[in-house]
């Protein structure tokens, strides 16, 4: 298994861990992300694994919908981006994406490996659950996010830049410097690490 592959499975596995640990009546919960309650951080989740399955010509497999089982409904997308990421000849081929060409795994690795680590966090901290991300995610997460040059991370705060109703990271938060690296990732993104339902 690549180095790509083996991330993924690893993020996948502990967001899969947190949609199980919800209990039904914690669906409506909100999440620090303003637009969603819990299960719409699930939704988007779902949604954007088909998203990366379009440069590939496949979409999500027959599965319930989030509205029914979130839980269900994710497993089902895992395993179709998990499908692609084990075939050399689908996870090698290249594609264009707002960040420029690159190959389908590298976008998988960078869109929604990554956002299985954040969204987590808006799920845990909906939901009640522990929210402590894995340190290693902490510090690649911090090293790419830091190393964005300024316009560019005005155009990811910049809600539309990358298609109707995409924003990739909100406007920063003001995070204390000597915070814990967890905090300042969330801060920079555009997440209050204070925040609470």
């Amino acid at each position: 298994m690549g180095e790509v592959a083996a991330r993924y499975r690893r993020h996948a596995d502990a967001f899969e861990h947190k949609l199980a640990a919800v209990r039904p009546e914690q669906w409506p919960n909100q999440s620090p992300c303003a637009a969603w309650d819990a299960r719409g951080v699930a939704e988007h989740v779902v949604v954007m694994h088909g998203v990366m399955l379009r440069p590939v010509d496949r979409e999500l497999s027959p599965a319930p919908s989030v509205a029914d089982d979130p839980l269900r409904a994710f497993e089902a997308a895992r395993a179709d981006v998990e499908a692609v990421l084990d075939d050399p000849e689908l996870a090698g081929r290249e594609c264009d994406t707002p960040n420029g060409r690159m190959t389908v795994e590298q976008q998988i690795d960078e869109v929604i490996s990554d956002d299985l680590v954040l969204h987590g966090w808006d799920l845990a901290r909906a939901t009640g659950q522990d929210d402590t991300m894995d340190p290693e995610d902490v510090e690649r997460l911090w090293a790419i996010t830091t190393a964005i040059p300024a316009a560019l991370m005005e155009k990811y705060r910049t809600p539309g830049a990358f298609g109707p109703g995409v924003e990739v990271y909100g406007p920063e938060v003001e995070v204390d410097a000597e915070a814990p690296r967890q905090d300042r990732l969330l801060g920079r993104i555009g997440r209050d690490p204070g925040w609470s339902a």
